[in-house]
């Protein structure tokens, strides 16, 4: 018995012993590598979250180093831990729209009318986050907007390359404006939506809806942060806010070469510009450029990166990045000008804040009409932590209201 004991007490002391080594390690990275700037809101909050993740991160690759399970994996399992309980206001179903599981928020309020439709779509880089990642937001957006929300759990990279989720999410949307009757929802009020990555997928859907005469026009896109390029990684965001939590500038990078291949070959390339060669960047410069970026936007440092060339056989496994339902930024003005009205949420400490920017321009300058919202002191991912109890930021709350309030003005 006394032998048990004591191999209980030592394997407890190595457990706790390796849990503060874990800890510490993921603050001397967090310290070492990352950067939060003084105008950020709540950094010591955003710092936790950040250490939080890293200790995530370690654990996952501890366990598949030693065969267990992918790192990938783990952060996945990690995410989906939280599950809210039942909504007094909502009736929450999950169902598959053909092969693409949904799941569906509809307000229990009583209404003579049609409510408005929104098909969101989640963040995550195309290979993290679910519908339970974002339950809290879709639960809000539904509740305070008085709208039928549909969250599409598309499938994920590396296991699914692009254009699966693409496709996932376009499906979704056009079962969904087939059979508006079944859910009460008025097919001249469908807007899609989506965080970062989904983001980048709402406009894709977009796009493609724009150009369809066999289905309801959509009403509205929301893009939240969205990742709408990967020709240029070296605009002045991507400079400014490499090392700023919760996405630096190499991970950017890393999930698109995920999504586009599989895996992260090339991405030194991918980083210093020379994955695409020069004649076609510089055919969309015109839209891809720091040049349409406004100069306040440029205060905090920028350094004009210079154009490099590209190997054939790199480009062979890059040249989908210019496709627009890859990189919504690079499409053609006869596409952008039929697209809804837009509403493009940004924020200042966040490397994709230049991609939202350079479309909002090509939005406006092709007659689109656009409510842009700026948060000052944002950083990326701060909408998905709102209506999160400890984690929610008074800034990204302010954006969620503004989102709202659009939604309810549709």
């Amino acid at each position: 018995m006394a032998a048990i004991y004591t191999i209980l007490v030592l394997f407890l002391a190595v457990f706790v012993a390796g849990f503060i080594l874990l800890i510490m390690g993921a603050i001397n990275f967090d310290v070492s590598n990352s950067e939060i700037p003084p105008g950020m809101n709540q950094p010591v909050k955003l710092r936790i979250i950040h250490i939080i993740l890293i200790c995530i991160a370690v654990v996952g690759k501890i366990l598949e180093k030693i065969g267990i399970c992918s790192e990938i994996n783990f952060v996945r399992y990690m995410q989906g831990v939280r599950t809210p309980g039942a909504d007094q206001k909502l009736f929450i179903k999950d169902l598959c729209f053909g092969n693409v599981p949904v799941r569906i928020y509809q307000p229990k309020a009583p209404t003579s009318s049609q409510r408005r439709g929104v098909m969101f779509f989640h963040g995550g880089g195309w290979t993290l986050g679910s519908v339970d990642t974002h339950e809290n937001l879709c639960r809000l957006l539904a509740r305070e907007s008085d709208s039928v929300v549909v969250s599409v759990g598309y499938r994920l990279a590396p296991e699914h390359k692009y254009p699966a989720a693409y496709e996932d999410c376009l499906n979704a949307a056009i079962h969904f404006m087939r059979n508006t009757e079944h859910y009460g929802v008025d097919p001249a009020r469908i807007s899609v939506c989506g965080d970062s990555a989904g983001g980048n997928l709402a406009a894709a859907v977009s796009q493609t809806l724009a150009g369809r005469s066999d289905l309801p026009k959509l009403r509205a896109q929301i893009l939240i942060y969205p990742h709408l390029q990967a020709l240029d990684f070296n605009l002045p965001s991507y400079q400014q806010n490499q090392r700023v939590p919760l996405l630096f500038r190499e991970r950017s990078a890393f999930f698109a070469l995920l999504y586009l291949n599989g895996d992260a070959s090339h991405i030194e390339e991918v980083l210093e510009g020379s994955h695409i060669p020069v004649d076609i960047k510089l055919n969309y410069m015109k839209w891809v450029s720091a040049d349409n970026i406004p100069e306040k936007f440029k205060a905090r440092g920028y350094k004009p990166h210079v154009l490099l060339d590209c190997p054939t056989a790199v480009y062979e496994t890059m040249k989908r990045f210019c496709e627009p339902s890859l990189c919504p930024l690079l499409a053609e003005d006869a596409v952008i000008q039929q697209l809804p009205e837009s509403f493009i949420l940004t924020c200042e400490y966040d490397v994709l804040r230049d991609d939202g920017l350079l479309y909002k321009k090509r939005l406006e300058d092709n007659g689109v009409r656009v409510t842009w919202y700026h948060l000052e002191d944002g950083f990326h991912g701060i909408i998905s932590f709102s209506n999160s109890d400890w984690m929610s930021f008074s800034s990204g709350e302010r954006g969620l209201n503004n989102i709202v309030n659009f939604l309810k003005s549709l």
